[in-house]
């Protein structure tokens, strides 16, 4: 092998193992869907995960809607959304505004929301999955994640499964 090749093959290492860990769930802490940070609010969520049961490839996309919600006295902003995977996008609707869609970090630039959700604000993180995205090879169970990032980094993580059929 040449120098080019090998410095091709370090580079293609480097930026898959970036992606992967850029992509990876978080820690989860038992049954709560809350997080929270000093002196920021605290976002949970009615529903933390989905079930959409058995859906075909050939009916297109699916979507659901997670409720959430701030449940402190002070104001909680939310930096950012991403998901787990290429397949899933999400956007943030709040105040008749729509804030996306977005999806996986390393598939297209995730820019900051900055969106201030204030004391018992509720907002819908709608997420749109679509189970042709992986082709033949992307049948039976699957599950997805949606990180949804409040300023300090923590997050809430939200997520759905689904068998999917040809």
């Amino acid at each position: 092998m040449n120098k080019t090749t090998i410095t091709g093959i370090i580079i293609a290492i480097v930026a898959f193992s970036l992606i992967v860990w850029m992509a990876r769930p978080g820690p989860r802490n038992g049954n709560t869907a809350s997080i929270t940070a000093q002196p920021s609010g605290i976002l949970s969520a009615e529903e933390t995960s989905f079930d959409f049961g058995a859906i075909s490839m050939a009916s297109g996309k699916v979507s659901h809607s997670f409720k959430i919600k701030n449940k402190s006295p002070e104001p909680a902003t939310i930096e950012k959304i991403y998901t787990s995977c290429m397949c899933t996008t999400a956007s943030l609707v709040t105040d008749g505004l729509r804030f996306g869609p977005y999806g996986m970090p390393g598939h297209g630039f995730i820019p900051k929301i900055n969106k201030i959700i204030d004391l018992d604000e509720e907002a819908i993180i709608e997420v749109v999955f679509d189970p042709a995205a992986h082709g033949p090879a992307g049948i039976g169970p699957i599950q997805r994640l949606i990180a949804v990032e409040k300023n300090g980094g923590e997050r809430l993580e939200l997520s759905f499964s689904a068998m999917v059929t040809p």
